[in-house]
């Protein structure tokens, strides 16, 4: 199941996109380290649902910015 879907994401003004790639930044960040430290976590697959969620909020980011320029 997705974090976010991809209409929800595009319904996101800028800011609130920069926000959410921050927020599951550093959850996957906290995950990682908590790997890294021998511990089992809840969800592994959290980490890659997280990692697929902030490349599809960069993309469509990317995807903006240069249909703004054109």
């Amino acid at each position: 199941m997705a974090i976010l879907r991809l209409k929800e994401i595009r319904e996101m003004p800028s800011e609130k996109r920069q926000e959410k790639v921050n927020e599951f930044r550093t959850e996957l960040a906290r995950l990682k380290t908590m790997i890294a430290a021998g511990g089992a976590i809840d969800n592994p697959t959290r980490v890659r649902e997280l990692r697929k969620t902030i490349a599809r909020i960069l993309t469509i980011e990317t995807e903006e910015k240069e249909t703004e320029t054109k």
